[in-house]
């Protein structure tokens, strides 16, 4: 499906049509006196609900990296920060 055009009148008087297009994926554009105004598109799916502790098990964090002084920054401040 691709992009239609059409102005408000016709908007107003096919709009069953227009949701239906946009329903089997297309787009329509509305516009006023060959000016876009709007934009009717399909609504997005539903995405999934998020499920707490998905990742459990899956990522290894080493927090004694993660957390240690590193010399290059070190360095860079004038070895104030240690």
């Amino acid at each position: 499906m691709g992009t239609r055009i059409v102005n408000t009148h016709d908007a107003k008087t096919h709009l069953s049509e227009l949701i239906r297009e946009a329903e089997d994926g297309g787009e329509v554009i509305v516009a006023r006196n060959g000016r876009p105004v709007a934009k009717i598109i399909p609504w997005p799916p539903a995405r999934p609900a998020r499920r707490r502790g998905a990742w459990a098990g899956r990522v290894d964090i080493a927090l004694d990296d993660l957390m240690a002084p590193d010399a290059d920054i070190a360095a860079l401040f004038g070895d104030a920060t240690r």
